[in-house]
């Protein structure tokens, strides 16, 4: 039974008793019952997903026979092998768990939980805990599946307080790791036809690879896949094929590029897959299309089921990549367009902020990227006043941004401004040398007094300042460009091209032509060709060189190059100042002002459906259901009462919840600022709305400072979708309703959002964003083949 205490209690004691006292009778509950919100059967199953699965349209071609009741739960099963097989883990595993609610007993349904969780050993273990449970129910080969994974996850045990051996634990990670193919291998003896064995044998040597264990012939491998695609010609592992050869020899990866959406459309990643293969072939238009389809198929999915963007594995990948393609193709508009999009994609402190790896991080560096590539300096200062390139707290991302507002500003005429962002650095980097020193004559002091000997002294001073290294490499190379700018500003091109050529990541075509503005042709043309030649079928190095050469009165070399530029030029965009540059060029060999030339299309692309039938181009917000529910006056309190007007909506699991009450009283006293932002909030209780009237009157003199309204036949939880479908229990949620009723932002958990000024800051840059175009009837920003 889970807890019950009075709102009153709850409220009272955690605003006048220390937190820690509450801390404490939580903690002792905890040992003995279950959080609100939290699974009935284990830590395992509070992560991931919650709700109910449906059997999906373009699911993989697959059949993994299960020892299970009806029909309908080996249709899940079957869906969750083919999602495994397409690393969509996250409805992998909600698959399965829908396979588990309607038949408690299938064995193999947790075991495929477990198979969706190989990255997160704890949470598998439980789950491979439960179909050992269960597993004398099932056949055979069922129980070698199993078995096989239940060995995999086996926890080794050490003493308390004993040290971990990083060279014995992976050598035993290795050990386990060719348990699991010898296992594999043991099914495919007993049961030969059974081609997901095959799979997963394949799938487990190509994986060993990155964890020390080489694989001894790819196209053994390789054969192996190849004798699944004789019985199933669009089995998904064709995914496999591409991953194996990525780095290998991508070429003999072609046909399953070919082939890999086509046996698994719904499926984003599969989508993806085959760009890995035109990319490192350097085909970027067929990749770009790869990536284009991926990022639809997860926009619909996201957006159908109502899901925020950077929870999907991969998402975030995709897009960055498939702008750095489009950059490659010329496509410098859409370029930033969807580097822009990924900015204003929603934000969340677990999986996308500036530091972790998701889409605000991504979109930011392809966003200076594509401005910086094509020279987009008028666009760049435009954008330095905007959330898209706007301060940050984090040093490394703030020098990046004043680095590129710098250079957009010297060739922009605002050299001033310029020059005080050099300023600006050359203090920091003063700074940090002196920061420096101080810590190595610390070291050297600390040395001596420690009775070492001079050599050691030394070697103390230079270990204290190798942690400097790195951020000293940073300043000095930010310091070394600017100055180029700055010469380069002045006309000082030989000072500038000296300064430029001690920067390593500065762009080598631009280098080119500097290196040419200071006299010296043979070098800026040794620079461009070699740059061309390690950047094959890109349109920026083309147009670089076709200026350089032109430029050192090569004008046969510049047309061949001109010609070669054309032959991939059908999609470039001739308005920015990179391709510019070629306008008087064109103008004199005869050309059209539009001098682009459509592409020849590639003949082993395969079939492809139209783009837009995958889903829209972009990620939109979804509806708000809406509500009309009773606070404790008996008062009716509707969505449509907030209809114009922002609202922040809490969903939380009644008085008898402890962390409920804690979140409330997080956001209660924040209530002004909130509403100093625009934004009102209102909570909705599982409680009765007797038990509102109870909780008001208990809390004091002052009403509660938002409405609190009831739900307790749950049917606005479900429709939020705060609600296990597979355990029948209320979640905690909350969400940013925007004044057009949308959905800008959720967080739905076993355990309440606890961070109210994140909220607030959150819902102030995602409602200052100008409105976006609908997504009906969009351009693709590439044509179908």
């Amino acid at each position: 039974m889970r807890r019950v205490h009075s709102f009153l209690f709850l409220l009272f004691s955690l605003a006048l008793i220390p937190s820690v006292f509450a801390e404490d009778e939580l903690a002792a509950a905890d040992d003995a019952e279950v959080l609100a919100g939290h699974s009935y059967h284990g830590d395992s199953f509070n992560e991931g997903p919650r709700q109910a699965a449906y059997l999906m349209k373009g699911m993989g071609n697959v059949h993994f026979p299960a020892t299970c009741k009806t029909e309908e739960v080996q249709k899940f099963v079957d869906q969750g092998i083919g999602q495994l097989h397409g690393f969509w883990f996250f409805e992998s595993e909600r698959s399965f768990r829908q396979a588990a609610a309607l038949d408690p007993d299938c064995a193999i349904a947790y075991w495929g939980m477990a198979m969706s969780n190989k990255s997160k050993a704890d949470r598998a273990r439980g789950f491979i805990d439960e179909a050992v449970k269960r597993k004398e129910k099932t056949t055979e080969r069922e129980k070698m599946y199993i078995d096989s994974l239940a060995a995999y996850f086996k926890k080794t045990e050490t003493k308390k307080d004993e040290k971990v051996d990083k060279a014995k634990q992976k050598e035993a990670d290795k050990k386990r790791r060719q348990a699991l193919v010898k296992a594999y291998e043991e099914i495919l003896h007993k049961f030969p036809e059974d081609i997901e064995a095959k799979a997963f044998l394949g799938l487990a040597l190509y994986e060993n690879k990155s964890k020390g264990i080489p694989i001894s012939s790819y196209y053994a491998v390789d054969a192996l896949f190849k004798s699944i695609l004789a019985e199933n010609p669009l089995h998904p592992c064709h995914h496999f094929i591409i991953h194996l050869w990525d780095y290998e020899e991508p070429e003999n990866a072609v046909a399953s590029a070919a082939l890999c959406g086509t046996s698994e459309p719904a499926i984003a990643h599969m989508w993806h897959m085959p760009g890995h293969t035109y990319s490192r072939l350097k085909r970027y238009h067929d990749a770009v299309w790869q990536q284009e389809a991926s990022a639809r198929t997860d926009h619909a999915y996201m957006m159908r089921d109502r899901v925020l963007p950077d929870q999907i594995h991969n998402f975030a990948h995709n897009n960055e990549w498939l702008i750095r393609n489009l950059i490659f193709i010329g496509r410098a508009h859409d370029a930033l367009d969807l580097a822009k999009n990924m900015i204003d994609l929603p934000r969340h402190p677990k999986y996308n902020t500036l530091s972790k790896s998701g889409s605000t991080k991504y979109g930011r560096m392809r966003c200076m990227q594509t401005l910086s590539t094509f020279q987009m300096w008028d666009e760049a200062l435009k954008l330095a006043d905007t959330i898209y390139l706007e301060p940050s707290d984090s040093k490394t991302e703030q020098l990046k941004r004043n680095v590129l507002v710098a250079r957009a500003s010297f060739h922009s005429g605002h050299v001033l401004e310029g020059c005080d962002l050099l300023t600006q650095i050359k203090n920091d980097l003063t700074k940090l040398e002196t920061e420096r020193d101080e810590a190595a004559q610390k070291a050297i002091a600390k040395a001596k007094k420690d009775k070492k000997n001079e050599k050691d002294q030394k070697a103390a001073g230079e270990r204290a300042k190798r942690g400097f290294s790195s951020r000293v490499r940073t300043l000095e190379t930010a310091e070394n460009e600017l100055e180029g700018h700055l010469h380069y500003a002045h006309n000082a091109y030989v000072d500038a091209a000296a300064s430029f050529a001690k920067v390593s990541s500065f762009d080598k075509g631009w280098l080119a032509s500097v290196q040419q503005l200071a006299g010296e042709n043979e070098k800026a043309i040794e620079t461009i060709n070699k740059h061309v030649s390690g950047h094959k079928n890109e349109t920026v190095p083309l147009a670089w060189k076709v200026s350089v050469l032109w430029n050192a009165d090569k004008k046969d070399d510049a047309k061949k190059a001109f010609a070669e530029l054309q032959k991939i030029s059908e999609t470039i965009d001739l308005d920015v100042p990179v391709f510019q540059m070629l306008k008087p060029i064109s103008a004199e060999l005869g050309f059209k002002a539009d001098w682009r030339q459509p592409r020849e299309k590639s003949k082993d692309f395969g079939e492809r459906p139209n783009l837009q039938e995958l889903g829209p181009f972009r990620w939109s917000p979804s509806a708000a259901p809406s509500f009309a529910l009773q606070d404790h006056n008996e008062e009716i309190r509707s969505l449509t009462e907030y209809s114009g007007k922002p609202v922040v909506v809490i969903f939380y699991l009644g008085h008898g919840c402890l962390h409920c009450a804690e979140q409330l009283k997080a956001f209660a006293p924040m209530t002004e600022k909130f509403e100093e932002a625009g934004l009102s909030l209102i909570a909705i209780s599982t409680d009765g709305q007797e038990d509102l009237k109870i909780s008001h009157e208990n809390y004091g003199k002052e009403e509660f400072p938002f409405p609190l309204v009831a739900n307790a036949d749950l049917d606005v939880f479900k429709d939020y979708r705060c609600y296990d479908d597979f355990e029948k229990q209320p979640l905690h949620g909350t969400f940013l309703i925007d004044a057009a009723g949308q959905i800008r932002w959720q967080d739905i958990s076993y355990e309440p959002f606890m961070e109210p000024e994140f909220v607030l800051k959150e819902s102030k840059r995602l409602l200052a964003q100008p409105g976006e175009a609908s997504n009906t009837g969009q351009q693709n920003v590439t044509a179908s083949p």
